[in-house]
């Protein structure tokens, strides 16, 4: 069981003037995002020379004001420089769940633009820490072809074991889960709608398994809803999985001022 490093401390004290107070935290898996998913990842994104796009739908009356017209759904998507990876966040748009966890951001890539399907995406709720996400998004931007594997799903595991997590005793080669047993790693089964080329993503059975994919979640305690997930489609590479993964298990502490109610009293914390 973890405790906090001030414990004397409150994290609900009165905002000071320059906002609320900051906490250096830790582990950051279970940090939560500090509400700033969005700004988190579109600022990366910007700082690497992707570009932005609002698209809003909605529905306008004749003779309507524009103030007064009803906006249904908003898309902001950000495309790479060479439009083979994109990143949308599609919170406000239509309802996507994994783990009851509403999707966010939803990353995407192809492997050429002779075609304008993408041969692979990813998906990642709210209360993911933003760094992961992040890094993520650097090691996908530096890759030449980000449809192409360059290694295999071990990688993934070591990645997460390095920093302490342990490997599944029935599933060594493909699960992993942190030392308090409240986030995991697993290659599986990919769950329904997730996006992927791989064919056989579409010819599977009802009684057959799917192409296996990896996937991540948080849950603080038995029978507790998810604080976070993240589903990579079969076809993404295991490299960039690694670098999600290497990211997410960081003993590194991460810059807080909001905390999620579920794992707060779990977390290391000092003021910043």
């Amino acid at each position: 069981m973890e405790a906090p490093l001030y414990p004397d401390i409150p994290l609900a004290s009165s905002t000071p003037p320059g906002g609320q107070p900051a906490f250096w935290v830790g582990p950051r898996h279970l940090a939560g995002d500090d509400q700033r998913l969005y700004d988190v990842v579109s600022d990366t994104l910007a700082g690497l020379g992707w570009t932005s796009l609002t698209i809003v739908r909605g529905r306008h009356e004749p003779d309507e004001a524009p103030e007064d017209r009803q906006v249904l759904r908003s898309t902001v998507l950000h495309i790479a420089p060479d439009t083979l990876r994109w990143a949308q966040w599609v919170l406000a748009d239509e309802p996507f769940h994994l783990g009851d966890r509403q999707v966010a951001w939803q990353v995407s890539a192809r492997a050429d633009t002779s075609g304008p399907l993408a041969e692979w995406s990813a998906y990642f709720t709210p209360d993911v820490p933003g760094e992961a996400v992040a890094d993520f998004l650097v090691a996908l931007d530096a890759r030449d072809q980000p449809a192409v594997p360059l290694a295999g799903p071990e990688l993934v595991l070591d990645a997460v074991a390095g920093h302490g997590w342990l490997r599944d005793i029935d599933q060594p080669q493909a699960a992993a889960t942190d030392p308090t047993f409240t986030s995991h790693f697993s290659l599986g089964e990919v769950p329904a709608l997730i996006q992927d080329a791989d064919p056989r993503a579409l010819t599977t059975e009802a009684d057959e398994a799917g192409p296996a994919g990896w996937q991540a979640w948080a849950t603080p305690a038995i029978g507790a809803p998810c604080l976070w997930a993240v589903s990579f489609g079969a076809s993404v590479p295991h490299d960039l999985v690694a670098a999600f993964a290497a990211s997410l298990s960081s003993t590194a502490p991460v810059l807080r001022r909001v905390l999620p109610e579920a794992t707060r009293e779990r977390l290391l914390r000092a003021p910043a």
